[in-house]
Formats: C-alpha cells, structure tokens, sequence
C-alpha cells in the first residue's frame, strides 16, 4: 500500500508539473492548493530535493522546480523516492533475507507476478500525462513497456537448465516459466479501469 507521504509526493510533483511555466513555485501555493501542512510538505520536498527530482531557489522569487521535463518522470520514480521498495511482500523487496519456504512456496510466482504489473504501470504514466489528466479530468494510460527483467530471475533458470538431474516436476516448471513472461505482457494490456 502507497503510505500518505507517497501520496502527497505524487501530487507535489503534480502540482510543479503544471506550474512549470511560473518557473518555482512556492511551497506555500502548492501546500495551499493541494491541502497539505507546510510542515509535511518540507519533509516530502526535502527528500525530492535530494533525489534531484527538484530543485530549489530560495528568496523573493524562491521555490521549487522540475529537475527535468515532465516527460522523463514516471510515476514510479517519484515514488521509490518515499516507498523505497514497491515489493508487495517482504520476501520480494531488494536484500531481504531468503525466505525458509522460498523454494517450496506454492504463492511466490504470483506476488512476483503482481509485483512486476505494477511496476510496469507505475513506470509506464509519466508526469506529464498526470499534470495533463488533472487538467483535463482523464485519467491517465501507462505507455506500453516491456516488464522489466528481474535481476537474478537468468541466473535461477540457468541453474534449473544446468541440474541434469532434473525430475520431471523440475522440468515442469521451467516449462511453466517459460510461459510466464506471455502471461505478464497479457496483464499489462488489461484497461487501467480493471485494475
């Protein structure tokens, strides 16, 4: 689940997306357009400012700013900034421990499954067609990507292709993820309105 500060993020970066063309926008506008404490809002910029997801001025005509086009955000940058980690399980986040029931877990190929659509649609709607849908009233469609290959996923079926003592169970599931990654471009092709 996206924590309050993930989501008062997204809608920071929203707001200096469309404010772009005032150049910084003071904290104190976003903090009153948007209906966040100004004391929350300095927590949330502070830690986008050392992302160099913004920038700031300070004096009369201080503020913040985008580090760069709207374009090159996507939604999933801005929120690893506060998540960190967008895994929904513990088991899946980067450097946790391995889990006793890893090999025998019957549900891990699912949260890995759940795991990769949503990043694929995080990283799939940019900043720029939030700025715009908040304008317009849409809601925005995540550019199609290709779902992104998970570090250590080769080097686990390369040691599954490398065992010649293989049981027909264990050649069943390579079989079977060889068929996954058809499955995970199907799920992303699901209209944002089902997910």
């Amino acid at each position: 689940m996206i924590s309050t500060k993930g989501r008062y993020a997204l809608r920071t970066m929203v707001d200096i997306a469309q404010q772009k063309d005032e150049g910084f926008v003071s904290l104190r506008d976003i903090a009153q357009r948007q209906g966040i404490s100004m004391k929350y809002l300095e927590q949330i910029v502070g830690q986008l400012t050392r992302a160099g997801l913004v920038k700031s001025s300070r004096g009369a005509q201080g503020g913040y700013r985008l580090a760069r086009s709207p374009q090159e955000y996507t939604a999933g940058d801005i929120l690893r900034v506060t998540e960190g980690e967008l895994a929904p399980v513990a088991c899946l986040a980067a450097g946790a421990r391995t889990c006793e029931r890893g090999e025998a877990c019957a549900t891990v190929e699912f949260w890995r499954g759940l795991q990769q659509v949503i990043e694929t649609y995080l990283d799939g709607v940019t900043l720029a067609q939030l700025a715009q849908s908040g304008q317009e009233g849409e809601q925005p469609q995540p550019s199609p990507k290709k779902p992104l290959e998970k570090k250590g996923r080769k080097k686990e079926a390369k040691g599954k292709k490398a065992d010649a003592s293989a049981t027909n169970e264990q050649k069943g599931q390579e079989e079977s993820e060889e068929e996954k990654p058809v499955l995970r471009r199907a799920v992303t092709d699901i209209p944002i309105e089902l997910l």
